[in-house]
């Protein structure tokens, strides 16, 4: 399985990754092992989704970063987000 994965990070952004192992990445983010996100500790993740194929998370991942996509997220994590 492949996964396309959301982080809340300490400054309140949502980080969007993409990996084949999900609990290995997420760990790498907690041990400070991703440039992007280890200043931000600590983190939370909120949600994932999960695709047979790789070309499907990442097409997904890559929409979620597009405008539209932020938008489409932010309506489906809406309470999340505020918390």
């Amino acid at each position: 399985m492949f996964y396309v994965y959301f982080l809340k990070l300490s400054n309140k952004n949502i980080y969007k990754g993409f990996t084949g192992d999900l609990k290995r990445r997420v760990l790498e983010h907690k041990n400070r092992k991703v440039e992007s996100t280890k200043n931000y500790l600590p983190i939370d993740l909120i949600g994932y989704e999960a695709y047979k194929l790789k070309g499907d998370a990442e097409r997904r991942e890559r929409f979620l970063k597009t405008t539209e996509g932020r938008r489409l997220f932010k309506k489906q994590y809406r309470d999340i987000l505020e918390s």
